[in-house]
This record gives C-alpha cells, structure tokens and sequence, in this order.
C-alpha cells in the first residue's frame, strides 16, 4: 500500500481570496470519501492549496476524489492540479 498525495492550487480573482479560500474549505470538507489527511493553505496573491492524502493499492494510478473547478469568475486562471507517491516520510512523533 502506498499514500498519493492530490495537491490542488488555484489563484482568487481579485478581491475574492477569501471567498476563494472559504470554498476550497467546504470542497474539502465535502469529498465523496474521507482522505487520510487534508490541509488547506493560503499564500501571497490570493492563492489557495488544498493537499489531501490518500492510502492507495493501485498508486497514483488509483482513483480518488478531486476537488471541483470553482466557478469561472472567483478564479484568475485554470486550476493546477498534481499527484504525488510518497517515497519517503519522516517527520516528529
């Protein structure tokens, strides 16, 4: 078993960071299964990441929930979407 990690980036439109951010929460929140681990971040411009961690048997070929794209006008841009396979962890008890 291997853990993917979904990563999700999307940058606000102008004045609607918050917003933005506000709604990647609740996506979050709302995912059809419950990831082994989710964060939510902000960064400067307006931006918004969402990391979700995922127990795979098939790795990061496996199916796993996304989050949706937000509406045309609360984004500057497409979202950016990755997927990662964890080689390696190590991090404080």
């Amino acid at each position: 078993m291997s853990t993917v990690a979904l990563m999700w980036e999307a940058r606000a439109a102008d004045g609607r960071g918050n917003e933005l951010l506000e709604w990647a929460r609740s996506q979050a929140l709302e995912l059809e299964r419950d990831p082994v681990r989710r964060e939510v971040f902000r960064a400067p411009h307006d931006r918004v990441l969402v990391i979700t961690w995922w127990e795979a048997a098939d790795g990061p070929a496996g199916e796993f929930p996304e989050l949706p794209e937000p509406a045309a006008d609360l984004i500057t841009r497409p979202v950016h979407r990755w997927r990662f396979e964890s080689v390696e962890a190590a991090g404080r008890a």
